[in-house]
């Protein structure tokens, strides 16, 4: 038994907004996916909006905990979520603050114009961004399969009711009292 479906589904869409994210990011050195203040700033923002509804989710479910039943598992895919994607906005974050100051420097922001070292910890920087995203979804994929623990103790509970029980042993034949010679045997 996984976790209820509203839960599965919710976790499962925010993965996909997660996947949708990353293949809209730009990819360092390649000229179809320009590399600009406006593309991160935007990436950064939808981020940032997205870490938000996951930090909303873990609070409405446990204020709402008492009258949809188990949402546990829900939170703590949620929360779980969380630290990747703030990892990636961290990464997102130090590429804006380097196109910024290359600006700043009165350079354009083409990546070709950026000096080696800058393209290198901006590509850097992008490569993490893309690899939290992608544990992010992942982790959310995994939360929305995971059965929840109250499910998984009923499940055993089941199973242990259910499996064919050892056969109970006749009790051991009680050994005749050994009454010496002379003495009647009295019962109590």
């Amino acid at each position: 038994m996984t976790i209820p479906s509203p839960d599965a589904s919710a976790l499962r869409a925010t993965a996909s907004t997660f996947d949708a994210l990353r293949d809209n990011l730009p990819v360092s050195g390649d000229p179809r996916s320009p590399l600009d203040s406006h593309t991160i700033a935007s990436g950064l923002s939808e981020l940032c909006v997205l870490i938000n509804y996951m930090a909303d989710e873990v609070l409405f479910r446990t204020v709402d905990r008492k009258r949809n039943g188990d949402v546990a598992p829900a939170i703590a895919g949620f929360a779980a979520a969380i630290r990747p994607a703030c990892e990636a906005a961290t990464a997102l974050a130090s590429v804006a603050h380097r196109l910024s100051s290359l600006d700043q420097a009165g350079q354009q922001h083409v990546e070709s114009a950026a000096p080696n070292y800058d393209r290198l910890v901006m590509g850097n920087a992008l490569a993490m961004a893309d690899k939290a995203l992608r544990a992010t979804a992942e982790s959310l994929r995994d939360a929305s399969t995971t059965p929840s623990p109250k499910a998984a103790r009923t499940q055993a509970a089941r199973h242990r009711s259910t499996a064919a029980a050892p056969a109970p042993s006749p009790p051991p034949a009680a050994a005749p009292l050994a009454v010496p010679p002379g003495r009647i045997a009295r019962g109590r």
